[in-house]
């Protein structure tokens, strides 16, 4: 049954997120976590049953906000679409970007995680309004473009402020998508 939320609890996600991102989830163990959180492993495992359900609750938003934005997306058709698509996916990339990190690190075995099956279908449908809906090959590969571009520079750590980041990455991705920015 899953503990209600503590101070101590999230001070053993924000450390767990942190690690993962640093060190991978394989590289870091319970030990790690606790000594972050500034708890011990017995406090860590009350809230927690293991390390594995620690990176559940890491994933579940970011997915949980991937499958929203697909939803929001499926009412979508050609400009509006790809620039919607745009703008809520850099959002996200940048609300998430350790836990994009973390997947990054380890994809393989993170597309295996339950929590992440979502991604596959996410990445279609985003792709999809991305291409404006179109069938043109080159519309669908400028959307896998944007999509692997945005992931890869919000888990890169790039040294530059949120605004910039945000205003950045949606610019390049209209410009690769072939859309005029303002």
């Amino acid at each position: 049954m899953p503990r209600p939320p503590s101070a101590m609890r999230r001070q053993i996600l924000d450390s767990a997120l942190r690690l993962f991102a640093e060190h991978g989830f394989r590289g870091t163990s319970l030990h790690d976590i606790a000594v972050e959180a500034h708890c011990s492993k017995a406090s860590l495992l009350y809230h927690f049953t293991g390390k594995d359900a620690i990176l559940t609750e890491l994933l579940t938003p970011p997915a949980e906000s991937l499958t929203a934005m697909v939803e929001e997306l499926a009412a979508l058709d050609g400009d509006q679409a790809v620039e919607t698509a745009v703008t809520v996916y850099v959002g996200l990339a940048m609300r998430f970007h350790l836990e994009v990190k973390i997947i990054f690190a380890e994809l393989p075995e993170m597309l295996g995680h339950p929590v992440l099956a979502v991604i596959p279908r996410a990445v279609d449908q985003l792709a999809a309004a991305l291409a404006g809906r179109s069938e043109e090959p080159r519309a669908h590969v400028r959307a896998q473009m944007v999509i692997g571009g945005v992931a890869v520079t919000v888990a890169a750590d790039v040294d530059a402020p949120p605004g910039t980041m945000r205003a950045e990455l949606i610019q390049g991705s209209l410009r690769t998508l072939g859309h005029t920015t303002g």
